[in-house]
């Protein structure tokens, strides 16, 4: 599988419709920066979509799930079994993400990149599985080159569904046992950071097990010697297949002129992949929250990102993205159903 595609441009945001939003912002009838942050989405917001007054009511959820063969050095308190179980949970409706996309009427697709256990057909689950899990990255690399640059054309296959669909913003979730290891992997590798750092609970770890996983991760830094400046290579060694479909996804959603809207930690090693690949990928990005996990904020420092929630989440899936697309709603709303001062006959400050 070829992977040119990822020298490609990003889209370049429009500069006429972000000074037309800002113009009409200074015009509605409140104080200058009253509504805080919502008035930085609704300009960021007409600058990535071109119009002056944008929307936000097409929204493309793709969950990528995969398994990893580091799994059998003891970093998860569950069975690899279980990401196959939740591809069919959110084929069913079953998982928070399929509850969240049904209520905020998005479009939700499952890909499956490699799941362990063989995943019977759903009508919602597209069969693009890469292998059975990744190979151990503790002993040898995760993947091939061509495994990886297969993944990120999955990646990408998505991105192009959501462009074709007209989606307004592209949200990318994950599905893993034991990927938060792969996750503070890659993001110790790029930001040349101690696993003990990073590391954290994943799915519930105890302080034992988190020391344990860190011993894993430095162990097997150690074996691949790995550059901070080569991200496809990091990623091939200790990275997943759904990693990487997250990671082409972004790349191609941005070259396709479609916002991103990043979830928690896996998802955000994703994008702080992609941005190492395409630097300008970074102006496409907006962050949903602030994960449990412990590595999150070091991810997020690195990217110079600002979440907009803070709740303690930590479940992947896509889900804390979701649950903060009401916001985008909200400040689209405001932005464009708000009077002027001269429609409303308000006086302005003097």
């Amino acid at each position: 599988m070829n992977s040119d595609w990822l020298a490609q441009p990003c889209a370049v945001l429009n500069g006429t419709a972000r000074a037309a939003a800002l113009a009409r912002q200074g015009q509605l009838t409140k104080p200058p920066g009253a509504l805080g942050r919502l008035e930085d989405l609704a300009v960021q917001l007409a600058a990535w979509q071109g119009t002056e007054r944008p929307g936000m009511s097409r929204i493309h959820i793709s969950v990528f799930a995969a398994d990893h063969g580091v799994a059998e050095e003891g970093v998860s308190l569950f069975p690899q079994a279980v990401t196959a179980e939740m591809v069919r949970n959110f084929a069913r409706g079953g998982a928070a993400i399929s509850v969240l996309a049904k209520h905020l009427d998005a479009n939700l697709e499952v890909i499956n990149l490699g799941t362990v256990s063989v995943v019977e057909p759903w009508a919602n689950v597209r069969d693009q599985r890469v292998a059975a899990g990744t190979t151990n990255f503790a002993r040898h690399a995760a993947m091939t080159a061509a495994q990886r640059d297969t993944a990120l054309q999955a990646g990408r296959d998505a991105a192009l569904r959501a462009k074709q669909n007209g989606a307004q913003l592209f949200i990318g979730g994950d599905m893993g046992i034991a990927n938060t290891t792969s996750a503070s992997a890659i993001a110790c590798a790029l930001l040349q950071a101690s696993p003990e750092l990073l590391a954290g609970p994943g799915t519930g770890l105890d302080r034992k097990g988190v020391a344990h996983k860190a011993r894993v991760i430095e162990q097997s830094l150690a074996l691949h010697k790995l550059s901070h400046d080569n991200p496809l290579e990091v990623l091939r060694c200790v990275g997943g297949f759904e990693i990487a479909g997250l990671a082409g996804a972004y790349i191609a959603a941005v070259q396709q002129g479609i916002p991103v809207f990043v979830d928690g930690f896996i998802s955000s090693v994703a994008a702080l992949l992609a941005v190492r690949i395409r630097p300008a990928a970074r102006d496409w990005m907006l962050f949903a929250h602030t994960s449990a996990e412990p590595g999150h904020q070091h991810v997020l420092d690195a990217l110079d990102a600002r979440p907009l929630l803070q709740l303690g989440m930590r479940l992947g899936e896509g889900s804390g993205a979701a649950v903060a697309v009401p916001l985008l709603q909200l400040a689209c709303a405001l932005h464009g159903s708000m009077a002027t001062f001269a429609e409303a006959g308000v006086s302005e400050q003097g």
